[in-house]
């Protein structure tokens, strides 16, 4: 079976704005989403784009206009602004998803919950209050992922996904793999279909 890793955050506005259409593609090809959650920010950083996304000028368009025509092309609902509590810590988030399993249809459920919480609702994603209430909404036990998301084990997993995210080159969230082919942003989400039917060549010498 064909499976697709998953680098996203739990609060990616953009994970969100692809998160239906990702699980319909992955649904149709037969293909197994394998969750890897990682440090948006700290990846964010180690690319150097630290600066740029706090210009003004670039988040009005990236974080603003973007977001704004996606959603509307991609018929999602949103708060028509961004979620308040954007800007705090979405690490126990990130660390549940992990404590639900890379695979498996709870994990699928969680991670578009959660997203869909945030930029449609405007759920403040560092409340474990809101964050328990969310995954026994989708049928898991919020309390249990909420206790194994503080163990040493799934935190060094959100540490190992990150550090992955830097190495192999990643950019942000959402990127997916298909066969070890990255395709980063939900406006890939079409090549990726295709990449599950049939992969793209790949003649092209790298450039130095």
């Amino acid at each position: 079976m064909t499976t697709i890793e998953y680098f996203y955050a739990a609060y990616s506005g953009y994970a969100y704005i692809g998160s239906a259409l990702f699980r319909e593609i992955a649904a149709e090809a037969g293909a197994t989403v394998v969750h890897r959650p990682f440090q948006l920010r700290t990846l964010v950083a180690a690319r150097g784009n630290a600066e740029r996304v706090l210009d003004p000028v670039y988040r009005n368009y990236a974080f603003r206009r973007e977001i704004e025509r996606w959603a509307e092309y991609r018929a999602v609902r949103t708060l028509g602004h961004g979620p308040t509590h954007h800007q705090k810590s979405y690490e126990t988030a990130n660390r549940m998803l992990i404590a639900a399993g890379e695979t498996g249809s709870g994990t699928d459920d969680l991670a578009h919950a959660f997203l869909e919480a945030h930029w449609a609702d405007d759920a403040d994603l560092s409340d474990t209050g809101t964050l328990t209430a969310l995954a026994d909404a989708v049928g898991l036990d919020g309390a249990a992922l909420l206790r194994a998301a503080a163990t040493p084990d799934v935190g060094a997993r959100h540490e190992e996904n990150t550090e992955e995210a830097i190495r192999r080159g990643f950019f942000g969230s959402p990127t997916y793999v298909v066969d070890g082919d990255p395709f980063y942003g939900q406006d890939r989400l079409e090549l990726v279909a295709r990449a599950l039917e049939r992969p793209f060549a790949d003649k092209w010498a790298p450039l130095a």
